[in-house]
């Protein structure tokens, strides 16, 4: 049954707290003291939460059950109400409700799952330090394309060109997401088009001749920092995945007998499970590393506690260590582009299964964007190929191209 006004003025403190009920999650919880205080019982993302909405006699209860019908409103659109009022009073403003910081924060915190950690970095970095603050406190539907050249100006004028590019790609998507959620009727950066330079493509920089190759792995076997760091050097080159998916990776997901690792969905770019089979090589140096770090989780944990894995900046660092320049000659990305590079003009592999072991998205004839086990076998065939490559490459074996 509905609540009443009556029942509310008649009901009487307890030893515990207790609930009375209304309707559509909304109930009023009155304390021992005999507080009572207006709650939402709402699920978001498979999680049960709760909203506060005020104190009774303040808020009615026709107030609150208008306040609840405005949080269920915000559910049906895709917001979760608690999110939104965290964001709304971070800003401090009158319209704060519908300022571009708030549906800015809103939009994040609903995409957020979706990213790798590092790219959700850099996005709500790139927003707090390059757009919130100057157009953050204003309402999302009065901000002009002039307003948004003058904060992407800014940015391009230090020399952030790329910065500049990307702000106005994320700064499209809260205003189409504030059209989309009724609080804003247009997306301004269409008008935009064209008004800055085209950005440079930079890539990482890597290593792409065999000679040099052969040198960069002598070198590696050189390395005289921690074993926990030549190991990562050493397997870099032969998993050729991305930098953070390396040094986060969790003994849990690999399978030393079955020659595999299997790294879980939110720890990769594109939120997608990824295989990567293991050379006899790649397995020889992990049966190494297991008898020093195999008692935790991480395979490469950082040098100070377990309780974290290595260091972002670790491998660069050691890099830098054996001489090598991290910006104009090898990263710990940059061994992508070397494995991508000579498996296919060197090693003739078929571009389709090196881009599939890259877990790059690449539809095929079905739409299919990417498959964990698709050309599974020419996979475990090619890794097992490339590793015995880089092997006499460090020998110093002249290596014959082996068109596959």
């Amino acid at each position: 049954m509905p609540l009443t006004d009556t029942a509310i003025k008649n009901a009487k403190p307890s030893d515990k707290a207790f609930r009375l009920h209304d309707e559509r999650g909304l109930y009023l919880e009155i304390s021992p003291a005999g507080g009572k205080w207006w709650r939402f019982k709402y699920r978001y993302d498979s999680k049960e939460k709760r909203l506060s909405l005020g104190v009774y006699p303040d808020v009615s209860l026709k107030d609150a059950r208008q306040r609840r019908d405005g949080a269920r409103k915000l559910l049906a659109d895709g917001v979760d109400p608690g999110e939104n009022r965290k964001a709304v009073k971070a800003t401090k403003t009158e319209r704060g409700a519908n300022s571009f910081e708030v549906i800015a924060r809103e939009w994040f915190t609903k995409f957020k799952p979706r990213w790798a950690e590092s790219h959700s970095d850099k996005i709500i970095k790139r927003f707090e330090n390059d757009v919130f603050p100057w157009l953050g406190s204003r309402p999302i539907a009065e901000i002009t394309a002039q307003e948004l050249l003058q904060c992407l100006r800014r940015i391009e004028n230090r020399g952030a060109l790329d910065t500049a590019h990307r702000a106005h790609q994320n700064c499209g998507q809260v205003f189409r997401y504030a059209v989309q959620t009724g609080r804003a009727t247009r997306d301004p950066t269409g008008d935009l088009r064209g008004a800055l330079p085209p950005a440079k493509q930079e890539h990482y920089a890597s290593i792409t001749d065999p000679k040099a190759v052969a040198e960069l792995l002598r070198a590696i076997d050189g390395f005289r920092g921690t074993f926990i760091v030549q190991c990562a050097l050493k397997l870099a080159p032969l998993l050729f995945v991305r930098p953070g998916e390396l040094r986060k990776a969790d003994w849990a997901e690999i399978d030393l007998d079955k020659a595999e690792w299997s790294i879980p969905a939110e720890r990769m770019k594109m939120r997608v499970p990824h295989l990567v089979p293991l050379s006899t090589q790649a397995v020889t140096f992990l049966r190494e590393l297991h008898a020093l770090t195999g008692t935790g989780n991480f395979v490469f944990p950082g040098a100070r506690t377990n309780g974290r894995p290595m260091s972002g900046a670790a491998v660069n660092a050691a890099l830098r260590r054996l001489g090598y320049d991290t910006k104009t000659e090898i990263t710990g990305h940059g061994f992508r582009a070397m494995a991508r590079t000579i498996l296919h003009q060197e090693i003739g592999i078929v571009p389709e299964v090196i881009e599939h072991q890259l877990a790059h998205r690449v539809p095929d004839a079905l739409g299919t964007a990417y498959n964990r086990t698709k050309f599974l076998p020419e996979r475990r065939h090619m890794m097992q190929q490339w590793a015995d490559y880089l092997d006499k490459l460090k020998a110093g074996a002249e290596v014959i191209p082996l068109r596959a």
